[in-house]
This record gives C-alpha cells, structure tokens and sequence, in this order.
C-alpha cells in the first residue's frame, strides 16, 4: 500500500495503483477517512504507526466494497471500544447483510448499483448534513449511492470526495469517468450532478477522491467536470 502526503494534516493510501483511503491527522491521532479493499487492515494501521499515530476514528463515505472492505478486521485488531466507527442513518441498511437495497421517498428510482458486502459492525456514531466531525465538515453527496457523503476539511480545503467524484487524469462526476474506467457502480447520474453543484458553493482547494490522485484545482476543476457531463 502506498503512502502519499495530501497536505500537512493528511496522508493518502493507496492499493493496486487505484483504490484510496485517507488517513487525517486530528489533535489526539487519526481518523480513517474510508477502509478500502478487504485483507487491507494490517497495511492502515502499518502506515498508521509509521506516521506516529493511532487510528482514533473510522469514518466511512459510503456502503461500496472497496470503501468497507476492511472495517470488520480494523475494529477487530484495533478494539470496539477504542475507535468510533461513524457512517450515517441512510447508509445503514445498505450495511447490513444482506444489505437492504429499498429506496426511500424521494430518491431515484433506479436500481442502486456496485458491491455491497455488508459488514458485521454496527456505527457508533451517526453524522448528519453540516455537522462537524473534527476537522471535517460533513457534506450529503447522494448520486453515486444514496447516504454518500463528502467531508470538507476545514483547516485546508481538502475535500474528501469519495465517489462523488473521482481523479483519474482530471476531476469527473460520479457516473461519467473516462474512457478507460467504466461507470459500473453509480446509481442515479442526476442525482450525482446535483450533488457536485452543490459542492460548487464550498470552499474547495483540492480532491481526495476514493480514485486517482489527489486533484488540486479546486472549483475550476469542478466546474469543469460539471460541464463534460453535457457534452
């Protein structure tokens, strides 16, 4: 698993070359931004040790395979009792196993896509629209799955995206990579440019998206991955 610098407050990891979780400095350690691919865990708390820190946090994006894989073995290794494990209310039942694909009022009505394990766990911790979570400012990013979220690091402007958008080569929206990386997981497109314009009013300087690297330009880099989804 590769470590690579984000900013002075966070570290990026990565397995197979495309897969991306986060390790995000707070005052008494790290919280875990994402727990990729499964038989990932002893690689996280490798980079955790090595960077002279404890995993304090678990803080999942959302319910897909390569973002949960490696949640069960985590919280086993590092003890229930000494991290908090935190999602949100919406993606719960798509964490159960099996998980419970019903779409709730108001959502789309397509079929809801991409690998969803399930996990033996249960969250401590259940984060709402603009609350904050350390450093982070908790951001509703639905389109790619429903209960999606995005957290804005307010001490530097990383935006840590998830799939709500990815970096591959330059920003793109959920559900319109390019060529080379298919769309095989997004659920409703409308719904996920909805979302990426609502990003549009924050205070973004960089992405940290679940693939590609770590994209620093910011609300012109959105703006214009928002603009390709109409051409």
């Amino acid at each position: 698993m590769k470590t690579t610098p984000v900013t002075a407050n966070a570290y990026q990891l990565t397995r197979f070359g495309l897969v991306n979780c986060y390790l995000v400095r707070e005052t008494d350690g790290f919280t875990l931004i994402d727990a990729n691919l499964s038989n990932s865990a002893d690689d996280i708390l490798a980079a955790a040790r090595t960077l002279g820190a404890p995993i304090r946090r678990i803080l999942l994006t959302h319910a897909h395979v390569d973002h949960v894989g490696s949640v069960d073995a985590l919280l086993a290794k590092l003890g229930t009792t000494q991290v908090e494990f935190t999602s949100n209310a919406r993606s719960l039942p798509l964490l159960q196993k099996p998980p419970d694909k019903s779409l709730q009022p108001g959502e789309s009505t397509e079929e809801i896509r991409g690998g969803l394990p399930g996990i033996d766990a249960r969250p401590t911790r259940l984060l709402t629209e603009g609350e904050l979570y350390g450093s982070l400012l908790v951001i509703e990013t639905p389109g790619h799955i429903p209960g999606h979220l995005a957290f804005l690091d307010q001490r530097d402007g990383t935006l840590y995206a998830g799939d709500a958008v990815a970096s591959l080569g330059h920003v793109t929206v959920s559900g319109y990579p390019p060529w080379f990386f298919p769309n095989v997981g997004t659920w409703s497109k409308t719904t996920a440019i909805a979302s990426a314009n609502k990003l549009l009013s924050f205070p973004i300087e960089r992405f940290a998206c679940g693939h590609g690297a770590v994209n620093h330009g910011g609300i012109p880099a959105l703006r214009a991955a928002i603009a390709r989804t109409t051409d």
